[in-house]
């Protein structure tokens, strides 16, 4: 059980969400380290992509069962049995990290932890099921890698100045071209089971080229937001979105029947992630270090 939890909440993928939230609230509050900060990077390590992927994996199991990638670092395939566990290993493991930062919180964190959390669960559970509602899965998709940095800021009471909402922005943008891609590879397997994605209503070569359109887009609002006030280290960040459209740029005339074979791009890309986390961090160093 515990396997297939660890499974469910995507190791390779803690560091998504728990590096932007300590990142921002470090940057917001000058480099403080305070109870806030760990709490809130713990909880945006585990509990938050178990909650995720969790919920996830237990209302996509028909779909999930299809599917040949599943099953290992790219989404355990929960037995039934362990269905009801998962829901409550995730909100319970969540619930106290939840009341915490709530508590030290203001009105606005509050207000950032809810969309976060409504977001989180909204692209899974039956009914709402925004993962089935074509734009708005990338759109919630992004929403979950890019609000834990706004939490971070809020949760430090920072500043929304223009540079970091046109940052934020290019973040965004990255994350909807990112789901959108690991969309694609799911398209034979998405329709049989007759699940609606962005990649299954548009096609995968149109869905490949909206991905590569927006990491460009996102590399150009990064230059804006270096003219904007971000300064050098949002000029030199400009190029890290370019190695993502480079990786998705092979499949841009990838026909549907043959769209599986973007996971070999996805996989590079979960890799890539740690490249690019390595590159942040280098430019928090220096920026750092500069000021």
């Amino acid at each position: 059980m515990i396997r297939n939890l660890l499974l469910a909440s995507r190791p390779l993928s803690w560091v998504n969400t728990a590096y932007p939230f300590a990142a921002a609230y470090l940057l917001a509050t000058g480099g403080r380290i305070d109870a806030p900060l760990v709490v809130g990077a713990l909880f945006f390590l585990v509990p938050y992509n178990l909650l995720m992927y969790g919920v996830n994996d237990v209302f996509d199991y028909a779909s999930d069962a299809r599917n040949p990638r599943k099953g290992g670092a790219e989404g355990a395939l929960l037995p039934p049995r362990m269905h009801r566990a998962t829901l409550w290993a995730a909100a319970l493991l969540a619930a106290p990290f939840v009341v915490y930062l709530v508590v030290v919180g203001g009105p606005i964190s509050r207000a950032v932890l809810a969309v976060s959390l409504f977001a989180v669960l909204a692209y899974s559970v039956p009914v709402l099921r925004f993962k089935e509602r074509p734009v708005l899965d990338s759109v919630t998709s992004s929403t979950h890698f890019v609000s834990p940095a706004v939490y971070g800021i809020a949760l430090a009471a920072g500043a929304f100045g223009t540079p970091v909402v046109a940052l934020l922005g290019a973040f965004f943008l990255w994350g909807a071209a990112s789901h959108a891609f690991g969309a694609v590879q799911d398209v034979v397997a998405d329709r049989e089971a007759g699940i609606r994605s962005i990649a299954t209503a548009f096609g995968a070569r149109a869905t490949v080229r909206l991905a590569i359109g927006c990491y460009l887009a996102s590399s150009v609002l990064l230059v804006v937001c270096a003219g904007l006030g971000g300064g050098w280290p949002a000029a030199v960040a400009a190029l890290l979105p370019l190695p993502y459209a480079l990786n998705a740029a092979p499949w841009r005339g990838v026909a549907d029947e043959d769209s599986p074979s973007a996971n070999r791009g996805w996989r590079r890309f979960l890799w890539l992630n740690y490249l690019t986390g390595f590159g942040v961090t280098v430019l928090l160093i220096a920026h750092a270090l500069a000021v």
